[in-house]
């Protein structure tokens, strides 16, 4: 990348080091920009992007970026084989696959990737331009690559449903990040949303809840049947379309805890074995599966095989958090398990199921991703942690050698409040402080040597759901803290949150162009 950057050097154009007030406003911040005053480029109608050798996936990315342009400025750019002027995509092998190079300059913008997905990086930095500067591009020179190679966020489906439609738009506010996980929550106490072919009674029971709770902690219901679910179809389509846009689906499948939605379908895979429901309310429930029970790893062995087809992610989340044991200590089965594994108690039997479901999924080429209270029994080395109780499990889990993806609540819950006075400013919510300044302070490396930092994979950022009903609640809670994430995860020791701050003042723009819902605190000073 360096030898392009010399060559870009000798162009007419001087370029410089700068971050002006009109300087690119490129979010999350590149590795490296410069910019000067010379001749940049003009798009216009007749303007065209090449595509050497009309290579299919370079096309594919290159009718992305049409798409986004079209509908963003009204401006249809076309897709060619050759092309002299305009702009000229291109693949260099040297480069690492997300990294890219963006040359702005004698009338001509030139956007290279190490892979067609670095490749698409660098027209989300030049859509941003765009935004920033409408057709008249100045000129400009960019490198760039990613810090982490996680950049994820979840979205709960369980506790509120939302369409496929919007779970599309979900994935179009990610890949504008540069953001390249979506963790799907798609099983808990308040509804089952993934269809299981082998077991109908999930979506047909379990997706249905009866009533849902109003405000919190109170015991008022609205009285209005609450569910939905996702196709194997709606599925496939969804991962699919993610793909287009290099983010992977992660599913989250909950075991053994926040099982109620499961049991109340088939109540032989509790403990009790029945007395269940789909719950209406929120919080930590004692049904769990039957840890005791191997008729209960068949059945979850059956769920993930028909998961596995469905997303071909190497990682199948398996929950793994808040799961109460009092079922287990008075279950024979369970109490029967713990003594023939020879295991010395409860903790220690949820780490058995943990471990063989993991068993499960290695031997089908699949890694496992559990919440951090998976560590509290014990794991093996090929477990990857998720830290979500603060950042705690996630830096003893490294220290052992356990691969580590941060998403402390202490900044990365993004259902959390976003001001000081939530109770004037801000939809009702589940509580916590998190502004968009706390978000971007997070030092996922804190409290780890440097052979530890290389356990740590990347980031991410929660959206828990009890409180966030519709589709714009939820855009509302993600942005923009959802860039401050997303610049933590790319950017990582080049931060500056000042240069941040007047970044996402031109970015907020782009908000607008494509109609999302962000929350204005950030910008107009009552938050931070």
């Amino acid at each position: 990348m360096k030898n392009v950057f010399f060559a870009v050097m000798a162009l007419a154009v001087s370029f410089t080091e700068t971050r002006a007030a009109d300087s690119p406003a490129i979010v999350p911040m590149p590795q490296h920009i410069a910019y000067a005053t010379g001749e940049g480029a003009v798009l216009s109608a007749g303007s065209r992007i090449a595509v050497p050798g009309g290579a299919k996936a370079l096309r594919s990315v290159a009718e992305l970026f049409v798409r986004d342009i079209c509908r963003e400025h009204g401006l249809r750019l076309k897709v060619s084989g050759i092309s002299e002027s305009g702009i000229v995509l291109g693949i260099d092998p040297a480069l690492r696959a997300e990294a890219y190079s963006l040359d702005i300059g004698q009338g001509r913008v030139a956007v290279t990737g190490g892979s067609p997905s670095g490749l698409f990086y660098g027209l989300q930095s030049l859509r941003q331009l765009i935004s920033q500067y409408g057709m008249r591009l100045p000129a400009v020179h960019v490198e760039d690559e990613p810090c982490f190679a996680y950049r994820g966020a979840m979205l709960d489906c369980c506790r509120h449903f939302f369409t496929v439609d919007e779970i599309k738009t979900f994935i179009d506010i990610l890949a504008l990040h540069k953001l390249n996980r979506f963790h799907w929550h798609l099983t808990d106490d308040q509804g089952w949303r993934i269809e299981i072919r082998h077991y109908p009674g999930l979506t047909k029971e379990g997706s249905r809840r009866a009533e849902t709770v109003l405000g919190r902690n109170t015991n008022i219901y609205d009285g209005i049947p609450s569910g939905g679910y996702y196709t194997q179809r709606q599925i496939r389509d969804v991962v699919a379309y993610a793909a287009e846009r290099f983010i992977t689906v992660i599913p989250e499948i909950e075991m053994p805890g926040h099982a109620s939605a499961a049991l109340a379908a088939y109540p032989w895979l509790g403990c009790a074995g029945e007395g269940y429901m789909v719950r209406t309310r929120w919080g930590v429930f004692p049904e769990v599966y039957c840890a005791g029970k191997d008729s209960t790893f068949e059945f979850m062995e059956n769920v993930l095989a028909e998961v596995c087809e469905l997303f071909p992610s190497e990682y199948i989340h398996i929950g793994g958090d808040e799961c109460p044991k009092q079922s287990w200590t008075s279950c024979p089965a369970c109490q029967q398990r713990i003594r023939n594994e020879r295991l010395e108690h409860e903790n220690e039997l949820q780490s058995y199921f943990v471990h063989r479901i993991e068993k499960w999924l290695n031997a089908r080429g699949r890694n496992l991703i559990g919440w951090d209270e998976i560590l509290e029994g014990g794991i093996s080395k090929t477990a990857t942690i998720m830290s979500w109780r603060g950042a705690d499990g996630g830096v003893a889990a490294a220290k052992a050698g356990n691969q580590v993806i941060m998403t402390p609540n202490t900044h990365c819950y993004l259902d959390y409040f976003q001001t000081q006075e939530p109770e004037r400013l801000e939809p009702l919510g589940i509580g916590g402080y998190v502004p968009v300044r706390k978000v971007y302070s997070f030092d996922p490396y804190d409290r780890l040597s440097s052979a530890e930092q290389s356990c740590i994979q990347g980031v991410q950022g929660n959206i828990w759901t009890e409180y966030i009903a519709s589709f714009a609640h939820a855009q509302h809670m993600a942005l923009p803290r959802l860039a401050a994430l997303a610049e933590v995860g790319w950017a990582c020791d080049r931060r500056d949150f000042g240069d941040f701050t007047r970044r996402m003042t031109v970015f907020r723009k782009l908000y607008d162009k494509c109609g999302y819902r962000y929350a204005s605190y950030f910008f107009d000073g009552t938050g931070e």
